[in-house]
């Protein structure tokens, strides 16, 4: 047999992974203002959907649902007059051929170097691997710590 699942190195594959992690993080981080966006469509694949979830005052989860356009359109608006920095904690990633997820722990800070951090929580990101043998990301849901809710001590790199 001599597929392309056959072929892959998955160490190789998990380089890239983080790689696109990274980047994803770097795009949306910076001083108030909009964030330049000239690698979406290189880390996302076009069909992308990002969800943000939460809890509202009476508890009850909550979920909003974005394409790759309606992301940047709500993360520039809200990021307008604020400065943001998210900062990849550990990243777990596992590879089966063509398709690999990762659990992003994260810190959000008003500046790289501030403590502690404004908010933490988890990415769990979904990933193909196309025709081209690049990696993109294919879906991407986070949810934020709160009361009740901490990061597992082996997602906060401590």
């Amino acid at each position: 047999m001599n597929d392309a699942a056959t072929l892959a190195d998955p160490r190789a594959d998990k380089v890239e992974i983080e790689n696109l992690i990274k980047v994803c993080y770097e795009m949306v981080s910076g001083p108030a203002g909009p964030r330049d966006w000239s690698r979406q469509d290189e880390i996302f694949h076009p069909d992308c959907r990002q969800i943000r979830t939460g809890v509202d005052e009476s508890g009850q989860p909550w979920m909003r649902t974005f394409s790759l356009d309606e992301y940047r359109a709500d993360a520039d608006a809200k990021l307008a007059t604020m400065d943001f920095y998210e900062i990849a904690l550990v990243n777990r990633i596992e590879v089966f051929g063509n398709i690999a997820q990762a659990w992003s722990s994260y810190e959000a800070k008003t500046r790289p170097g501030d403590a502690p951090s404004e908010r933490r929580g988890i990415n769990a990101f979904h990933f193909y691997k196309g025709p081209n043998g690049r990696w993109q990301i294919i879906a991407m849901i986070w949810d934020n710590e709160r009361d009740g809710l901490r990061l597992p001590a082996d997602m906060t790199g401590f």
